[in-house]
């Protein structure tokens, strides 16, 4: 079996072709790949697989073994793997995910793909959506008490919950410490939830970190920066379109007011191939997950 490790400005994904070959297990297949079991530093395994409804369906796995529903981050890279592999030669597709139907436009320099932008449609407020426990129906700029502070908390979804919660300054913020007991209150969010702390530098610019439910801090997420945006414009801190700062590099981020959709635009690059030896793991017998 062929991996290749991607950097999306943000997450490190380990992409797998799962069109010409078919894999079995899966969430011990998730596990090998990920840094605890294979020190390859995998924020999770992606599965390029055959799609009726696009022109591929992602499938994502998170390092425990359990499949994921959408990463901005792993999704621009689709468009780069598929296209680099030569498994096709269009620069828009349309990606299927547990999320929703994603679209993705891709920039091409010297035959590879340089530049991708994602759409990945409209944020979701809906409390029973999201879900939030509240009898508001949307979750906009709610103080909550967080330890010893309080945070003004909006909650976004585009099939993976996150919410954003504002701080004056994000380098010097115990993200760990308030990542992990907003991540745990069930009072709130009843199912774990990806928390993005946005600080607004300016109205075009702003910086976040991304506490990310069951594994830590992670240098950049591409709906995280999307979530921050989203809640500095129905807040009034920031234009829609703006350059988001994250530790694995700068996202612009638009959100556009005509059609309600979401674009991320960044670079993704190839970290390296290898070629592992999974076959303990591949020929046992299929888990229905």
């Amino acid at each position: 079996m062929r991996f290749t490790k991607m950097q999306a400005f943000g997450n490190d994904y380990v992409y797998i072709d799962a069109i010409h070959q078919e894999l079995k297990n899966l969430p011990e297949l998730a596990r090998f790949v990920s840094d605890r079991h294979f020190a390859i530093g995998s924020d999770g395994m992606v599965l390029i697989c055959p799609s009726e409804k696009g022109d591929f369906r992602m499938r994502m796995f998170n390092p425990d073994g359990s499949e994921g529903e959408m990463c901005g981050n792993a999704l621009r890279s689709v468009g780069k793997y598929a296209y680099d592999h030569r498994l096709t030669d269009k620069t828009e597709l349309v990606i299927e995910t547990l999320g929703g139907m994603q679209h993705l436009k891709l920039f091409v320099t010297d035959g590879l793909v340089s530049n991708i932008q994602a759409d990945i449609g409209e944020p979701r407020l809906d409390t029973k959506v999201i879900p939030v426990n509240t009898d508001l129906p949307q979750f906009v700029d709610q103080p909550v008490q967080v330890l010893d502070r309080t945070f003004h908390i909006t909650a976004v979804s585009w099939g993976n919950p996150h919410c954003a919660m504002f701080v004056d300054s994000v380098a010097d913020l115990d993200v760990e410490k308030y990542g992990k007991e907003i991540e745990h209150m069930t009072e709130l969010f009843p199912n774990k939830t990806n928390v993005t702390f946005v600080e607004f530098v300016k109205r075009d610019y702003l910086k976040q970190r991304e506490w990310e439910r069951g594994t830590g801090e992670t240098i950049g997420c591409g709906t995280g920066c999307c979530t921050a945006v989203v809640t500095g414009v129905l807040t009034g801190r920031c234009d829609r379109k703006v350059t988001v700062e994250q530790i694995g590099g700068p996202l612009l981020i638009e959100w556009d007011e005509k059609t309600n959709h979401m674009y991320m635009t960044g670079p993704s690059h190839t970290m390296f191939e290898a070629d592992i030896d999974a076959s303990h793991i591949i020929d046992e017998k299929e888990i229905t997950i």
